[in-house]
């Protein structure tokens, strides 16, 4: 099975950005379907057994994994599309600015209207930073990341540390159960209220980001960096001895951190542990996340594997109009812009509706890609960055 790329473009990396989508999924479909997740409370009527198990699976598996997944993608993107620029004549830095601003305003609508764990504001700020360290060498990017990560995971000991000091913590603050049960009653409201909800959880989201997703981010977009100034994705099968360490890490090193983290979150919230275990979970998380991508790459380059990248990899070409497309259909699903089922639905069936979600954009993705160039917010996109018209049709035909 062969398909026709504009120079520059890897199926390898398309398929990769095809299956972060789906932890990411997994992840934020958590939030939107119950306001009490990541409260440290349990949404009442799934304090069961089976509801136990499946949020041990996505905390201990997909939390804080497939954004580190994406973010390395995101990295590696930069560096062809700064391939393309040259092509073209274009000068990088503009476009790429025009590109950030919108990836900016797009997130902000995602995160008003939709959900308020968007991802794509906080890429649109670290890719300026991004920007200004372009011609770092790969080893001085990947020698940075590290530094990033274990200055990261330092301060949260030392926090860890004053919080025992000051007593442990563990204690959830009064208040969260009533403020958890009124968020979900205004979820379910009018799309008024909804946003309301959004625009109460900003300030706390956007903490998160900025001290616990942003420094790992940002270490995963140098890593991309390096890896893309190499253009080692270009030949997967070259990477075989590496591709194997990957795996012994993560699936090793990383998956224990991955376990301490969802023993932390799920068993003692609000706890000194916790704060530890945030900064055990930002050393570890990356090596499963690097096991995860060079499982799918080992796999995609097998014949058989063949079929899944021929699955994933539209789903990653169209990968902005899928990811603000779960967010989508789960608000219509979960608040009050649709069916208002938030709170209502087991963690088992909220797991299930995002594997059918994801297979289901997989199919679209595969159709919407044999007429088109582009995904609609793709095509979107692109016109803004360029200054013209992409093509909207395809002028290839893909075998």
């Amino acid at each position: 099975m062969s398909t026709r790329r504009s120079p520059g473009r890897l199926a390898h990396v398309d398929g990769l950005r095809g299956f972060a989508l789906l932890g990411i999924l997994v992840v934020n479909i958590t939030y939107l379907a119950s306001a009490y997740h990541g409260t440290g409370l349990e949404d009442p009527g799934t304090d069961d057994p089976l509801g136990h198990g499946v949020r041990w699976l996505v905390a201990t598996l997909f939390e804080a994994k497939f954004f580190l997944l994406f973010s390395f993608l995101f990295g590696y993107s930069f560096t062809l599309q700064i391939d393309s620029a040259t092509r073209s004549g274009a000068r990088f830095g503009p476009r790429f600015l025009r590109r950030l601003a919108g990836l900016f305003a797009l997130g902000a609508l995602h995160a008003v209207l939709l959900f308020p764990g968007d991802i794509l504001t906080l890429y649109a700020l670290l890719g300026l930073v991004l920007l200004a360290v372009r011609d770092l060498a790969p080893r001085a990017a990947v020698r940075t990341a590290v530094v990033v990560l274990v200055v990261t995971a330092l301060a949260y000991g030392a926090l860890a540390l004053a919080v025992h000091q000051a007593g442990g913590g563990g204690t959830i603050p009064a208040g969260t159960a009533e403020h958890a049960a009124a968020a979900t009653e205004a979820l379910r409201g009018d799309p008024g209220s909804v946003i309301g909800v959004h625009l109460d959880q900003l300030p706390d989201v956007a903490f998160l980001l900025l001290f616990f997703q942003a420094p790992s981010a940002f270490a995963a977009f140098l890593v991309g960096l390096a890896v893309g100034r190499r253009r080692a994705l270009a030949d997967p099968g070259a990477l075989l001895p590496l591709l194997r360490r990957l795996q012994v890490a993560g699936f090793t090193v990383g998956l224990a951190g991955g376990l301490v983290y969802a023993h932390a979150s799920l068993r003692h919230p609000e706890s000194a542990y916790q704060v530890l275990a945030l900064g055990i979970d930002v050393l570890t998380a990356p090596l499963l996340a690097a096991a995860y991508g060079a499982t799918m790459l080992r796999l995609f380059d097998t014949r058989r594997g063949q079929q899944a990248l021929a699955a994933f990899a539209p789903a990653g070409r169209m990968s902005l109009t899928n990811y603000l497309g779960q967010s989508l259909v789960c608000a219509l699903l979960f608040t009050g812009y649709g069916a208002g089922l938030v709170g209502r639905v087991h963690p088992a069936g909220v797991a299930a509706i995002a594997i059918i979600l994801f297979v289901v954009q997989l199919a679209v993705s595969r159709w919407w890609l044999r007429g088109h160039a582009y995904g609609p917010l793709e095509w979107l996109l692109r016109a803004w960055t360029v200054l013209g018209v992409p093509p909207w049709r395809r002028t290839s035909r893909v075998s």
